[in-house]
């Protein structure tokens, strides 16, 4: 049986992933601005090589297959709404990927490069160095990323396209995005000005719309919790 309040913790921790890195999805959906992708030596990728595109706060990953194909874990609400493939398989916009974010539903899907990435700069196999992990080999990482392709649940921390990734190419799903968000949170739970801002931002609520179970209880409770956490 599933813990309710781990269930809840790890939804919030989502949460607020998705709002410390909401700039990735404002500037426009890919697709809509042709002018902006651009073409890219895809002579010098081989099948099986992890693809990284930079974005704002957060680093979008895929597989690259081979005649400028590339397969990659996309956030999509369509998936939900839909089972049309001729609209599923168009280019995901950035509404569809931020309600697919909070509706914990992708799909491991296969776009060509330039969609992949949007304009951006391509980097080639970089975890490869950062993860300090043995590669499989090329053939193996391509045919792990095909076998993966279809719908699949998404998390922002447990499951996301840094964790595909890396299950293909290292055989060990990891994100150290991820991981790195959790870590800066810890450290803003421990610091002790969390827990006086809480209580100060409960005792407003409390100023501002009186003595209600909704603003007396939260007031206590999260205080109370960052307190013990730290």
């Amino acid at each position: 049986m599933k813990n309710p309040m781990l269930e809840a913790a790890s939804l919030l921790l989502e949460k607020l992933l998705l709002i410390s890195n909401f700039k990735l999805f404002s500037s426009g959906a890919p697709g809509e601005d042709k002018a902006r992708s651009s073409s890219h030596g895809i002579s010098s990728f081989h099948r099986g090589d992890v693809l990284e595109v930079p974005r704002t706060h957060l680093t979008h990953y895929g597989i690259y297959l081979g005649d400028n194909r590339v397969a990659h874990m996309m956030p999509d609400i369509l998936l939900v709404l839909t089972k049309d493939r001729r609209l599923t398989q168009k280019v995901v916009s950035n509404q569809r990927l931020i309600l697919g974010v909070i509706g914990r539903v992708a799909s491991i899907r296969v776009d060509t490069v330039d969609d992949f990435a949007y304009g951006a700069e391509i980097l080639v196999n970089r975890l490869d160095k950062s993860l300090k992990k043995k590669a499989l080999l090329n053939e193996e990482v391509a045919q792990r990323a095909e076998k993966m392709l279809g719908t699949t649940p998404y998390s922002l921390l447990w499951n996301n396209c840094e964790h595909f990734v890396t299950y293909c190419r290292f055989g060990t799903a990891v994100s150290p995005q991820a991981d790195k968000f959790c870590e800066n949170l810890k450290i803003i739970i421990r610091d002790q000005r969390s827990v006086l801002a809480s209580a100060l931002l409960g005792l407003a609520a409390i100023i501002c719309l009186g003595m209600a179970s909704y603003t007396t209880l939260p007031a206590i409770f999260i205080p109370f919790c960052l307190w013990m956490a730290g």
